[in-house]
């Protein structure tokens, strides 16, 4: 990709270079000049000339946001502007693959969240554009220039809608597809992956990535010139994006984590870190790394036994090497078993996240620590975490000097929740909610879920769930009811097997989109990436739980 060279800056530069190569005195050797020599003056480079007027064509694969910028940006200055009706007018054109750049324009292919596929070859979607089979393909009318450029004469299968109609016409229409700009992004579309490639990974490299736009200025050097200095006057950076990693933030979130019986027995046999061994990199490699760890550490915790039967819960000291080695940023305390091994415990686990700048909440050592939220600012976004059990018992409950699980006060709650919004951040609420062995979320709970999202919340996640539970998305908030284990022993069904664990993705102040990923326990510990036959089934049963 091309971007824009600053002459004057490498002119100055080469100009210091070659003064740094002239003859001087060098009294030390008793060495002058002789007076008949005189040494050449630097001449400093003229600036480029300032043009009396601009004449302006921009190219229709130019994004209607682009072709605003740059239009603002030249209507900042004092130099006349005209646009004109064809490239042979222009002074300056703005177009794809100009001789300067000065944007990089990404789209996405994407599905209704309800998708089962999760990506193709830029060759199938070719195939597909050309009408060579396949669902609809919804594109809106004022990318439709760009999209020819970059994919080819559309068949007739491509459906070119207004803007504003297009998630609710693919969705309609499901199996669908759509290609919209990077910047449109919204967590009701699934993006797809493209030759392997995601545009939600902040370190993916895009050099190939088949649908990006490079767009340049060609023409008069100095009406060039013109044009990249207002730019950079009015947009501060050049190239202008409407993807930029420096603006992205990931988050994964999980469900259950009980590092106790079976899951903790075989840990001392395979190894502090064996629960992670396959599905350890999902989690490193976010930005923010969530737990939901529902067991206290205590060195009074007996040896693990796989078969215990008596449901008070322990964890050894020893066993948080696993949460290090997931990359854990914040621990949530809501869980149902946090005070089984006593407040002691509770606080000296408190003590140990403390010590690995871990941070926490749903919880805390007293009522009032329990009910702050946890607060993150990475990359421009700001993001809050705060949660509540309602499952209970009362006696894992904070209370008044007392530690324990946040209670839920559906007001308070709510009323927090509003405060960070207004505040600038994006409240993601967690519930430990009573546990139900089925995929579809009851009445209540999805009245809950949605009192949260009404709020103002961008998420809401269920973290008491042991079999996997559906979606909704409602207010503008994308609803998980239930994500099912993380690391916990559970092994008597195949639904209590299946986890997920949903990677939000927030760029420029917003969440753009949440990723699916599933697992599968084995060895009572250990979480696996399901195989495409188990995703595939596991994805239609939880979308078909969910309504859709």
């Amino acid at each position: 990709m091309h971007r824009i060279r600053h002459r004057r800056a490498l002119l100055g530069a080469a100009a210091l270079a070659l003064a740094a190569c002239s003859p001087s005195p060098n009294p030390s050797s008793g060495f002058v000049l002789p007076a008949t020599i005189t040494a050449t003056p630097f001449r400093p480079v003229a600036p480029s000339p300032t043009p009396a007027e601009v004449t302006l064509w921009i190219a229709p694969e130019i994004p209607v946001p682009v072709a605003e910028r740059v239009l603002g940006a030249a209507a900042a200055s004092d130099i006349p502007l005209r646009q004109v009706e064809t490239p042979g007018e222009a002074s300056v054109r703005l177009e794809p693959d100009g001789a300067e750049t000065v944007a990089d324009w990404t789209y996405a292919l994407v599905a209704p969240f309800p998708t089962v596929e999760d990506g193709m070859s830029i060759e199938a979607l070719r195939a597909a554009w050309a009408g060579e089979g396949g669902p609809p393909i919804f594109i809106e009318d004022d990318d439709a220039p760009a999209l020819k450029l970059l994919l080819g004469v559309p068949g007739q299968n491509v459906v070119v809608g207004s803007e504003g109609a297009l998630l609710d016409a693919a969705w309609s229409s499901r199996p669908s597809r759509a290609i919209i700009p990077f910047d449109a992004l919204e967590p009701r579309w699934k993006v797809l992956q493209l030759n392997g490639t995601s545009i939600l990974t902040r370190e993916e490299d895009l050099t190939a990535y088949p649908l990006e736009l490079s767009l340049g200025l060609s023409g008069a050097p100095e009406a060039i010139e013109w044009f990249r200095s207002s730019l950079e006057t009015s947009e501060g950076t050049v190239p202008i994006v409407n993807r930029s990693p420096q603006r992205m933030t990931t988050l994964v979130m999980t469900g259950v984590t009980a590092l106790t019986r079976a899951t903790a027995w075989q840990m001392d046999r395979s190894g502090m870190t064996f629960p992670a061994r396959d599905i350890g990199d999902w989690l490193r490699t976010a930005d923010i790394t969530h737990i939901s760890n529902e067991v206290s550490f205590t060195e009074a915790c007996p040896d693990p036994i796989p078969d215990q039967t008596r449901l008070l819960f322990c964890s050894s000291p020893r066993h948080i090497a696993l949460l290090e080695e997931v990359g854990t940023d914040v621990v949530e305390l809501t869980g149902n078993h946090v005070l089984d091994a006593g407040e002691q415990a509770f606080l000296g686990s408190l003590d140990l996240y403390r010590e690995r700048g871990w941070v926490w909440f749903g919880g805390g050592t007293d009522l009032d620590e329990a009910t702050q939220p946890a607060l993150f600012e990475h990359n421009g976004n700001r993001i809050a975490l705060l949660g509540c059990n309602e499952a209970g018992p009362v006696s894992a409950w904070a209370a008044y000097e007392e530690p324990g699980a946040t209670p839920c006060g559906p007001d308070r709650l709510k009323a927090d929740i509003t405060a960070l919004r207004e505040s600038g951040y994006l409240p993601i609420f967690t519930f430990q909610w009573h546990e139900h062995y089925a995929p579809t979320a009851p009445a209540s709970q999805r009245e809950a879920f949605l009192a949260a999202a009404q709020a103002g919340a961008v998420g809401v996640s269920g973290s008491q769930a042991h079999q996997p539970q559906g979606f909704a998305f409602r207010d503008g908030a994308f609803i998980h009811y239930g994500l099912g284990n993380l690391f916990f022993d559970q092994m008597w069904s195949n639904a209590v097997r299946q986890e997920f664990i949903d990677r939000y993705v927030f760029h420029d102040g917003r969440l753009i989109s949440v990723e699916l990923l599933t697992a599968y326990l084995e060895d009572w510990a250990r979480p696996r990436p399901m195989t495409p036959e188990e995703r595939a089934a596991f994805l239609d049963e939880m979308f078909r739980a969910s309504g859709w």
